[in-house]
């Protein structure tokens, strides 16, 4: 998440320059996963180097932006759902990212004006831009954290301020498990969350797909990008339908169930972008019986 400040149209604001990314201990030497991603959807809170990893995808796949458009639009109908149909009233969203138009609070709040958001990530540009957006939203914060130290995650103290894990919980996983590499056991780290969440609450994941020979030209590219990931930011897997499914445990996975993108209960309204990445992008929820 970020964005210095969101105006009535939902737009960030001010982007991070050098000077105040240097006082941040923001690196701007090395790419971020989170910055190359905000360049995907024509944000500003990027630098050279991000651009340059963004750039490489592209000749892989020339439609990433369509990706990343898709796992927002996902997001958007996911929380929906959850505040305005499910009635879950406190989201814990790791791996935000930078903030860019419709951020889990405000979609939640929109429906739900007593929703309570957590906002996680590594990157400490995501915390700069975070407290100043939510400066005068008591419902809302940001913290920086790490998936891969869990336990640390769940027991920092604004996440007990605003998560009562007693009550039913939206964890939402978009476009982060696909950064832990096999060695940083996602599997396990799932298994953890949901052993924290009560009963009723809703996890929702959305992850990079290689489909294998069932779509030779679809792998291939899978297997490109992957390769080009690890070799420019040390991370990234496009795993099997099984390995996704398998960090739902014996949750109850909603219709449509693990599925492309846009195919997760469209509106009316939804822009669909067909190519080759929408079948590497897949997304879905599931309850906690």
């Amino acid at each position: 998440m970020t964005g210095s400040d969101l105006g009535a149209n939902g737009t960030a604001g001010e982007d991070v320059g050098e000077d105040v990314a240097s006082h941040a201990g923001i690196d701007t030497s090395k790419p971020s996963i989170s910055r190359v991603y905000d360049y995907y959807l024509d944000g500003k809170d990027n630098f050279a180097v991000d651009r340059q990893v963004a750039e490489m995808g592209l000749t892989i796949a020339p439609d990433a932006p369509a990706a990343a458009r898709a796992n927002r639009a996902f997001l958007r109908r996911v929380v929906h759902h959850l505040a305005a149909e499910a009635g879950i009233r406190q989201f814990l969203d790791i791996g935000s990212g930078l903030p860019t138009r419709g951020n889990v609070h405000q979609i939640a709040q929109n429906a739900a004006p007593e929703s309570r958001v957590v906002y996680v990530d590594n990157d400490p540009i995501v915390l700069v831009h975070g407290r100043a957006l939510l400066a005068e939203n008591g419902r809302t914060t940001v913290i920086k954290a790490d998936i891969r130290q869990l336990d640390s995650l769940l027991a920092h103290p604004e996440v007990r301020k605003f998560i009562d894990f007693s009550e039913p919980v939206g964890v939402l996983l978009f476009g982060i498990l696909h950064h832990l590499n096999d060695h940083e056991e996602p599997e396990a780290i799932t298994a953890r969350l949901r052993e924290e969440m009560a009963p009723g609450s809703y996890l929702a994941v959305s992850h990079f797909h290689n489909p294998g020979p069932e779509r030779p030209e679809v792998a291939a590219q899978a297997s490109a990008a992957e390769k080009m990931f690890n070799e420019h930011l040390g991370t990234g897997r496009w795993r099997t339908r099984d390995e996704i499914l398998s960090y739902f445990g014996d949750m109850e996975i909603l219709e449509p169930g693990l599925v492309p993108l846009p195919e997760w209960r469209p509106e009316p309204n939804d822009v669909v972008e067909q190519g080759i990445t929408y079948h590497t992008f897949l997304g879905a929820v599931a309850r906690k019986p």
